[in-house]
């Protein structure tokens, strides 16, 4: 029996394969320190082996995606002064390779099939985790918390967090309806408890803004392209001002304890300054591209020891730019939030358009997702990780140009057929 070609690599005729393999990438992506190189061999054979289908319509130009690039061919070159210069080249190599199978998902799926392969995913990380889990005591303070399957109940929340918003957007912003919109809410639900057994302040946050964002951007798009711009602007403000006098107010501090945390964020807050100070020693280039978290290195182990990670592995200092900036220096950092930046305001910038635009929607919100988790969380900077692979799928994105739909978008509610769909042409 003969494939065609249309079947794997074509986004919006494949849903069946890239539902699949997006899926099977989460689980990956979730459980390879556990299931270990066997599955990550797996990955690369859901998305490399695309490129033998049709090269050109799986690669597309990669002129455009130099900027993407750019921080991780930094991160490969740190070999040459990393302190740890055989762990750099493999990890530097290991995430291009990821970055690389996240552009190939971008050029072959929509994001139609992005969200149900999300829904369908994040259910299976979180049933594995729910069945299989255990709980671990924190020392820090003193308590028991669920950490499912993973190492950490961040993790845990992180993946409860994604579950609940491909829900969210699948139902009211792609308009799912039938099996996809019993699966999201299924999923959804599943999500919502395993986000309250991690018990993770900073999932359960991120989670009720990126929500409340994407219920605020809804609003925005239904007026005229005209309006949109200012009335963004507005509620921008308005949340600065509303944030700044909040943190003021003390009101940060009844939010943390309402999570059983203090102003040290369980001690984060020691964390980022010795980060800061190993920063000092290489400000320009870092210590090397994961070369800091080695066994064997002083400072690593005394601040293994000092919070209690006694399997002296799976540790960072929970900020993205910090960690950084300790690897890469000013150089990396400039580089990686060039990538994180532009994703963000590039999809708000269609969103403000003069077409609405239900793909810029979805990923604008992940995009800003992994933003706000950027300052607590280290997503985007690993390699076989679900917030590096989303945030470069939806960098890629931007890199296709879009041709004027042959109607105007419709929301999921004015829909009557499926031919509101718009043509990419790359």
């Amino acid at each position: 029996m003969r494939i065609s070609k249309a079947s794997l690599v074509s986004p919006g005729t494949n849903q069946l394969y890239g539902t699949f393999a997006v899926a099977l990438s989460l689980f990956v992506f979730a459980y390879s320190p556990r299931f270990g190189q066997v599955s990550i061999l797996f990955y690369y054979a859901l998305w490399l082996p695309l490129v033998l289908v049709d090269y050109r319509k799986v690669l597309g130009n990669y002129g455009k995606y130099l900027w993407i690039f750019a921080f991780t061919v930094f991160a490969c070159l740190s070999f040459f002064w990393s302190a740890a210069p055989g762990m750099t080249m493999r990890t530097g190599v290991q995430y291009l390779s990821h970055v690389v199978c996240a552009l190939i998902a971008m050029r072959t799926i929509d994001i139609p099939t992005l969200t149900r392969g999300g829904i369908a995913g994040v259910a299976l990380v979180l049933l594995y985790s729910l069945l299989f889990g255990v709980y671990h005591y924190d020392p820090l303070d003193g308590t028991f918390s669920f950490v499912g399957a993973f190492a950490s109940k961040n993790q845990l929340g992180f993946y409860a967090s994604l579950g609940i918003y491909f829900a969210f957007v699948a139902v009211f912003t792609l308009g799912e309806r039938g099996i996809w919109m019993a699966a999201a809410g299924v999923s959804g639900l599943i999500a919502a408890y395993s986000l309250l057994a991690s018990q993770s302040a900073t999932s359960v946050l991120t989670t009720a803004a990126i929500i409340g964002l994407s219920l605020g951007m809804r609003v925005i798009s239904a007026l005229r392209p005209s309006n949109r711009k200012g009335l963004f602007l507005a509620a921008a403000m308005f949340g600065v001002v509303a944030a700044v006098a909040i943190a003021y107010s003390g009101g940060i501090d009844v939010v943390l304890g309402a999570f059983g945390k203090n102003s040290t964020l369980t001690g984060r807050t020691y964390l980022w300054q010795q980060g800061i100070e190993a920063a000092s020693a290489s400000p320009i280039v870092g210590v090397g591209y994961q070369a800091y978290w080695i066994q064997g290195f002083s400072e690593a182990e005394r601040l293994w020891e000092e919070f209690y990670i006694t399997a002296r592995s799976g540790f960072h200092f929970h900020n993205t730019y910090i960690e950084a900036i300790v690897e890469t220096g000013l150089i990396g950092l400039l580089l990686l939030t060039m990538v994180l930046v532009t994703t963000v305001f590039g999809h708000l910038k269609r969103l403000l358009s003069e077409d609405r635009d239900p793909d810029s929607m979805v990923l604008f919100g992940i995009a800003i997702l992994l933003l706000i988790r950027s300052f607590v969380e280290v997503d985007i900077l690993n390699p076989y990780h679900v917030g590096s692979f989303l945030l470069y799928f939806s960098a890629g994105k931007l890199t296709i140009r879009r041709t004027r739909p042959t109607m105007n978008w419709l929301w999921p509610e004015d829909r009557r057929s499926a031919a509101y769909r718009v043509r990419f042409s790359a």
